[in-house]
């Protein structure tokens, strides 16, 4: 299948897939801390957390890497260097990404965290213009990278702050760069696998290396119940459909292009978690969505 002829190339497709994982992301944010919830993890259990989303990426691998294999995907790996391209992609990918993550997040202020975790998708946007030839430095991604990142400050507008600390902002920041790091990795682990098989065995290897950290650092599930299970199986859900169609949609289009949209997953959390969590509606939300609707709009107008 040529390019041209490839589905996810096609600019209408290509949004509507990049939207789909954006807003499939977004609702993870309530349902992670309803899960915490029925699970009864407390925000001090940090292994716990690690424990849990170690569990939630690694069920999705497998269940990946099982329709690849209903639908006769290739899963050999190319290259000698295969599968250690494969391996770092599923450490900075899954187990360095979320580890970094759940350990801010359990000691930064939720707002700033919030600003600080979408820095990633810009960082991506302006990596790729360097190492990427389909990827050209522009005013407009410039001008798109500074509205969506405003849509996302936004968000926090009298969330206050507090002093920089390395365990909380240092570690955001880190899981930042192993997340933009891990977009760029992703045509190089294109080319040596097919990137659904490749999807399955960075969400399953780096999954399970997130499940050892979590029981060292003695993490439990205090509680198990039907709702619980529920909610895990849709945040399973989320990381397979999200991570699958991401994945390949940087595979086939200019990295800048798709990596915008995830300036919406913040925006789409603060809506859902309205829903979800009973929590008041704010019109800076809306104000947000549309700067980073812009943002998505001034980037994907512009010449590649």
């Amino acid at each position: 299948m040529t390019k041209k002829t490839n589905i996810f190339s096609r600019p209408g497709w290509m949004a509507l897939f990049a939207l789909t994982a954006a807003v499939a992301w977004g609702w993870a944010y309530p349902l992670i801390k309803l899960g915490f919830e029925h699970w009864a993890i407390t925000p001090d259990m940090t292994g716990s957390k690690v424990l849990f989303a170690g569990v939630r990426f690694f069920v999705a691998g497998l269940i990946v890497l099982v329709i690849a294999r209903i639908s006769g995907n290739n899963f050999k790996v190319k290259g000698r260097t295969g599968w250690a391209i494969v391996v770092i992609f599923a450490l900075l990918n899954t187990t360095l990404h979320y580890t970094f993550f759940y350990i801010g997040m359990s000691h930064s202020p939720g707002a700033r965290a919030a600003i600080l975790n979408s820095l990633g998708s810009f960082l991506l946007v302006i990596l790729a213009c360097l190492f990427f030839k389909s990827d050209k430095f522009t005013i407009a991604k410039v001008w798109g990278c500074i509205l969506g990142f405003s849509g996302i400050a936004a968000l926090n507008i009298g969330g206050g702050s507090s002093q920089f600390t390395f365990a909380g902002d240092g570690m955001i920041i880190l899981n930042t760069f192993c997340a933009a790091f891990a977009g760029l990795m992703t045509r190089g682990v294109g080319k040596r696998v097919n990137i659904v098989v490749g999807t399955g065995y960075s969400l399953t290897i780096g999954g399970f290396l997130l499940i050892l950290p979590g029981l060292f650092w003695g993490g439990v599930f205090p509680q198990v119940t039907t709702s619980g299970l529920i909610i895990l199986a849709l945040l399973i859900c989320i990381s397979a459909l999200g991570f699958t169609l991401y994945n390949k949609l940087l595979t086939c289009n200019p990295i800048g292009k798709v990596a915008i949209y995830n300036s919406l997953i913040p925006v789409v959390g603060a809506v859902t978690s309205c829903l979800c969590l009973g929590e008041a509606f704010q019109w800076r939300y809306l104000i947000a969505g549309v700067l980073a609707a812009a943002g998505i709009y001034t980037i994907n107008r512009a010449k590649s």
